[in-house]
């Protein structure tokens, strides 16, 4: 039996964005300021990648904004508190690029997302831990998952698009 590897997200290091376009005109960037992921295995192209997000920790730099994502209209993290993924396939695109497939479920919904990954590479921090990077960005239709709130403007079109652009920076270390 080989041995297996396990990388656990440093989370300092690490940062988990979206953005969402409003009134059809710019993007209102946030982010979820505590979430978890791990690498269970040596070849990433072969291992399991788990993540969990806290949904209650999502931040616009807007109170009343960030109450209102918290609640049934969006991510109701009263019912849901965590959204989740589990990857299916980590296949290799170029040089240092890959594409991840998994499964998200955000508020009791379970749908398959691509993401295009960049593998940073490895290296020891002074401390001599272990260290991989990836940054990741993919586009998800947040209707896909239930958070289907919006408000008609009276020029046409909608308040907030259904479109989300998902990125983040992830910092591991071997275990």
């Amino acid at each position: 039996m080989e041995n297996t590897s396990k990388w656990v997200l440093d989370p300092s290091h690490s940062e988990l964005l979206f953005k969402v376009k409003h009134l059809m005109i710019s993007n209102v960037k946030g982010e979820f300021t505590k979430f978890d992921a791990e690498i269970d295995g040596e070849d990433f192209t072969k291992a399991k990648i788990t993540a969990t997000i806290d949904a209650a920790t999502i931040n616009t730099n807007n109170d009343q904004r960030d109450a209102h994502l918290r609640s049934a209209d969006f991510f109701d993290t009263d019912n849901f508190a965590e959204l989740s993924f589990e990857s299916r396939t980590f296949v290799k695109a170029g040089d240092d690029n890959y594409k991840l497939t998994g499964i998200l479920t955000m508020k009791g919904v379970s749908n398959e997302v691509s993401l295009d990954v960049e593998f940073g590479g490895i290296n020891k921090d002074p401390w001599g831990n272990e260290k991989a990077g990836f940054s990741f960005n993919g586009i998800i239709n947040r209707k896909d998952w239930g958070l289907n709130w919006n408000a008609a403007l009276e020029t046409g079109g909608v308040l907030v698009s259904e479109e989300v652009k998902i990125s983040g920076e992830l910092q591991f270390v071997k275990k």
